[in-house]
């Protein structure tokens, strides 16, 4: 598929190309471990530019990591979406036994501990939250986050394990209603 945009002004095209030509390959791959396919991933890389394009303006420096997470959250969503589509076309050949697998119970835990832990950490700082994010909702490396953040990969372990612990300091003294 061919993509082609018009952009108002020069710096907004060398905006895209830059972003394009800097995080394509980790949209693939973001999209590849949600999706399993690559012919669906390079859909969804498609779908995830043409949305980045729309929402260039939301976009200050592209090496920011609100920036990148901006990007990576644009992915993260279209491959989900994609997925969810996938998987409507297979539930329907399921039999309705099947269907009975489903643990709702179980998902809905999942989602409130999600809920709950995005509550904490946006309590903590967005330092704090911003590492955490990266690493455990975006998956990205140790070695990856030190590049957004411009830190070490030592500092971020070494962040990562403060952040840890201030959590598990509020699901003790907080009660961890959901956890």
């Amino acid at each position: 598929m061919l993509l082609f945009f018009v952009f108002a002004t020069e710096q907004e095209r060398d905006k895209f190309e830059y972003i394009f030509v800097k995080y394509k390959k980790l949209m693939l791959y973001k999209a590849y471990g949600i999706l399993q396919d690559y012919m669906l991933a390079e859909d969804a890389a498609n779908e995830a530019f043409i949305r980045v394009y729309k929402n260039l303006h939301k976009i200050g420096d592209p090496d920011d990591a609100k920036s990148i997470a901006f990007i990576v959250t644009i992915i993260k969503n279209v491959s989900l979406t994609m997925l969810q589509q996938e998987k409507s076309h297979v539930v329907e050949e399921f039999d309705e036994e099947q269907h009975d697998t489903f643990n709702l119970e179980g998902h809905i835990l999942s989602q409130l501990n999600t809920e709950y832990i995005y509550r904490m950490l946006d309590q903590m700082g967005e330092e704090m939250r911003d590492i955490f994010l990266l690493k455990y909702t975006y998956d990205l490396s140790h070695k990856e986050i030190s590049r957004i953040l411009g830190i070490s990969e030592n500092n971020v372990t070494v962040r990562l394990h403060r952040v840890k612990k201030k959590l598990a300091v509020i699901l003790r003294e907080g009660g961890g209603a959901y956890v």
